[in-house]
């Protein structure tokens, strides 16, 4: 069972400050009973509908081929999914990636070049545009990869409610990256994010909701 959230972004914003994923530890779960707290009551549907949409992020960063990327400038009346992660995750970040993939190749060819799929990465100090492009390529070679400095990053993120921390080394030497790991769709009408998913929504869930995102309606 899904939710489906009527919520506002204020309140939104405060609770994904909370619902931090540090992917591979197994701690998206708590991070998801955080963002429940502000929900109305849940019905099947794997989106959640914002009362309140994000403005899109004034995030100008570095695309793969190393070419400055304005991210409201270049997706200016697209729809738009964004989402923050980094190609070191062993679970969550590619799974996502994937299963948008996955239901994008379901689009009439017409939609799929509509589309755009922003990855921007929480870990830049490893993921520079080379080997972000790299990975981005095995996911989708359309899909638009973001690198950059943290802080403007981090910045970025805090404009659509996504909480991300700095990447830390574990005592085994892992480097963790703790970030939200919501996708925000932002609609072609208005450039505003108005619809959020959670980690687990699958690719068939998002093949059903991808042809209204794609007009700018509420799935």
């Amino acid at each position: 069972m899904r939710n489906r959230k009527a919520v506002t972004a204020v309140a939104f914003a405060a609770a994904a400050a909370l619902a931090l994923s540090a992917c591979g530890t197994g701690d998206d779960k708590a991070g998801s009973s955080a963002v429940a707290d502000v929900s109305a009551p849940p019905n099947d549907k794997a989106a959640t509908v914002l009362d309140q949409p994000f403005t899109k992020p004034n995030l100008v960063l570095t695309d793969t081929h190393g070419k400055e990327y304005d991210l409201r400038e270049a997706t200016q009346g697209k729809p738009t999914l964004i989402y923050f992660g980094y190609t070191n995750c062993p679970d969550v970040c590619p799974l996502t990636m994937s299963n948008i993939s996955l239901a994008k190749r379901e689009l009439p060819k017409a939609d799929q070049d509509k589309l755009q799929v922003v990855f921007v990465t929480t870990d830049p100090e490893r993921d520079t545009p080379a080997s972000l492009g790299k990975w981005l390529a095995a996911q989708d070679p359309t899909f638009t990869g973001l690198t950059g400095d943290f802080p403007t990053i981090q910045a970025g993120a805090r404009q659509i409610g996504i909480g991300i921390d700095a990447p830390k080394k574990e005592k085994d030497g892992t480097v963790v990256s703790m970030h939200g790991a919501q996708v925000i769709a932002f609609s072609p009408k208005t450039d505003q994010g108005y619809v959020l998913y959670g980690e687990d929504t699958s690719a068939e869930e998002y093949a059903k909701d991808l042809p209204k995102l794609i007009k700018g309606e509420a799935p």
